[in-house]
């Protein structure tokens, strides 16, 4: 497969934690439920996310993914007072909002809890039917979030291709029909409605991320911007495709017909590290990937990703990753 198809084929959404959120303005949502991503789409209104001091305004139809798990926020849009280009907000706080009686301000914990900024419980008091939340049943504001919780459900490779927040403006991202069948689908409450959803949601961020990446082929990882190059592009086909091969830059360069040093440049000025260490990080990632999703044992993930036994794999994974795979298996199962 190519880089791109990659990264794509890794979302799997396993009871994803997918919700309407309806709100009357002014509001606010902390978010620190640190989970590896989060989709974002508007279907009402409009909001602004504030994350890492940088504010991103979204209207109708946007879509952003949220990149964790660092903590970010979620807030009313005041057209009339915030072009989104003043003083960076504090990415480790509730933004500054104008004092208002009826403002709604919650804080979404690691465990998807929610409460007032001092404690106070909001769940029920949120709650509004089947999957929606928010500070009332048929608010000014609707926005479709759904939740990624760890790396392994999302792909590595897909997290780090993206920045903090990838916007996506209404258009050209994915098709309103997808959306409004998402939507259906989380408020019906059918047999096999989870199922659904979460094939769904993968379905809307495949779509998502593709739509950031042919925006922004500038700003995406030097693996994924290869295509005009075809000794780079073959080499990290060949990688992706059989990571089990006992690959050597030399075996590399003659997959792609060119010579050694040729190759091992244009990789490394290409991709942005030399070619073992690219195909080190790929087969680790399979691995972690294989060892939260599975229960094969690490000798046959050995022999998958191109270790010689689970002693090879153990101590590559160990250097690589700070902790032994069975461990890394208990954190992330």
């Amino acid at each position: 497969m190519d880089p791109l198809s990659g990264l794509l084929d890794h979302p799997r959404a396993r009871g994803a934690f997918t919700l309407r959120v309806v709100m009357d303005p002014p509001w606010s949502i902390d978010v620190r439920d640190e989970a590896a991503l989060t989709l974002v789409v508007v279907l009402r209104g409009s909001g602004r996310l504030v994350a890492d001091g940088r504010k991103t305004e979204i209207r109708p139809g946007d879509v952003a993914v949220v990149r964790g798990p660092q903590p970010y926020v979620v807030e009313h849009l005041e057209d009339d007072t915030d072009d989104g280009t003043g003083p960076p907000a504090q990415a480790d706080a509730l933004p500054s909002v104008p004092a208002h009686p009826s403002l709604t301000s919650a804080v979404i914990g690691p465990d998807q809890s929610c409460t007032t900024p001092d404690g106070t419980d909001l769940h029920l008091a949120m709650a509004h039917g089947t999957h929606t939340w928010g500070n009332t049943a048929d608010g000014t504001d609707s926005l479709l979030v759904a939740t990624y919780p760890g790396a392994s459900e999302v792909g590595r490779l897909a997290t780090e291709a993206l920045p903090r927040v990838a916007h996506v403006p209404a258009g050209s991202g994915p098709e309103t029909a997808l959306v409004d069948l998402l939507v259906h689908e989380l408020t019906a409450d059918q047999v096999g409605q989870s199922t659904v959803v979460d094939r769904l949601v993968d379905v809307v961020l495949v779509a998502t991320v593709r739509a950031w990446l042919a925006a922004h082929p500038d700003d995406a990882p030097g693996w994924l911007s290869t295509a005009h190059d075809p000794v780079v592009h073959g080499a990290l086909r060949a990688i992706h495709d059989r990571p089990a091969e006992p690959w050597t830059v030399l075996t590399l360069a003659r997959e792609v017909d060119v010579s050694r040093a040729t190759f091992a440049a244009r990789f490394r000025m290409q991709v942005g590290s030399p070619p073992m260490a690219y195909l080190t990080r790929w087969r680790l990632t399979l691995a972690a990937d294989l060892l939260t999703t599975t229960d094969r044992t690490l000798a046959s993930i050995a022999a998958d990703v191109g270790y010689s036994s689970a002693f090879a794999l153990s101590a590559a994974f160990s250097q690589q990753m700070g902790t032994s795979p069975s461990r890394y298996r208990r954190q992330h199962v």
